[in-house]
């Protein structure tokens, strides 16, 4: 890569690791599904007037709306707000490697190779230690969510290529157009209206920061330079590096919230992180094809 590709590649999965410390700082008793539809109505609104809609059937957007605005991030959301620090949700939502390889297998009948198998063990390893030495900072619940998020990544990386279109930017914001309805019904049918009735006490100055920061810089701007990087660079080259979301969101939520991992849980994320970064290498059609699912969607 030339190096100022490399570097503004670098910028954004730091932007992208410092979002969980965002959507962290934002969830201050505020309900997480009002706060995941106020991101994607900002990130929305008013650039969707100058971006041409792509060609594709209406059906795609919709679904792509549901898949990544609620079950990617919405669950994100549930997986911090119900005890998940920021550092591990950004850990653990690198699942979605191992749930595209799942995609690809049931979809595309594509073969695992032995290489992706033991880095999957090796994941699984890891994340098991991580959850059984648990400082506090890991939860069934947040474990629950953040597996659904990790699930619907993928198939949100699928409905974008199943429809065919060649400016995967308009389609993401396009597709996001359906994100907040969705997510704000979610939250009527969980919480009722007590989710609005506690705004106006919570929502806060520093939940408006966060909520920009992820709209803007993390989903406006880290879409459009991943985008134009995979113009440019191919998924093999640029998928390991979406490791480095993890270590920027461990440092920053260190940092701004003191968050701390055990040794045990040290040990054990790098070896998550390992297993991961071995499914990421090339090794043949399956490792070839598995990341473009996840590179589709995208990471923020």
């Amino acid at each position: 890569m030339y190096w100022k590709h490399l570097l503004l590649t670098v910028f954004v999965m730091a932007i992208w690791g410092v979002n969980f410390s965002a959507i962290k700082l934002g969830l201050n008793n505020v309900d997480p599904f009002l706060v995941a539809a106020a991101r994607f109505f900002l990130a929305t609104f008013p650039i969707i007037f100058f971006i041409p809609k792509p060609k594709v059937p209406f059906k795609f957007f919709l679904l792509y709306g549901l898949s990544f605005g609620t079950g990617v991030w919405g669950m994100a959301y549930c997986s911090i707000a119900f005890g998940l620090s920021s550092g591990m949700a950004s850990v653990l939502l690198q699942l979605d490697v191992l749930t595209s390889v799942f995609i690809g297998v049931l979809f595309f009948k594509e073969i695992i190779s032995r290489q992706m198998v033991i880095g999957t063990g090796i994941t699984l390893v890891g994340l098991l230690v991580s959850v059984i030495y648990t400082n506090g900072n890991v939860t069934p619940a947040g474990i629950a969510f953040i597996l659904v998020s990790a699930l619907c990544w993928p198939i949100a990386g699928l409905l974008l290529r199943k429809s065919g279109t060649n400016a995967p930017f308009a389609f993401n914001i396009w597709g996001m157009l359906f994100a907040p309805v969705p997510l704000v019904l979610l939250s009527l049918l969980v919480n009722g209206t007590s989710g609005f009735s506690g705004i106006s006490e919570h929502w806060t100055g520093a939940t408006w920061f966060a909520v920009l920061f992820q709209a803007y810089p993390t989903t406006l701007f880290g879409y459009w330079v991943w985008n134009r990087m995979l113009l440019i660079y191919p998924m093999a080259k640029l998928a390991p590096l979406t490791l480095l979301t993890t270590l920027f969101a461990l440092l920053s939520g260190y940092i701004i919230y003191g968050e701390r991992l055990s040794n045990v849980q040290w040990v054990s994320c790098t070896l998550f992180l390992l297993g991961i970064l071995i499914v990421l290498l090339p090794s043949g059609f399956v490792s070839k094809r598995k990341p473009a699912l996840k590179a589709e969607a995208a990471e923020g």
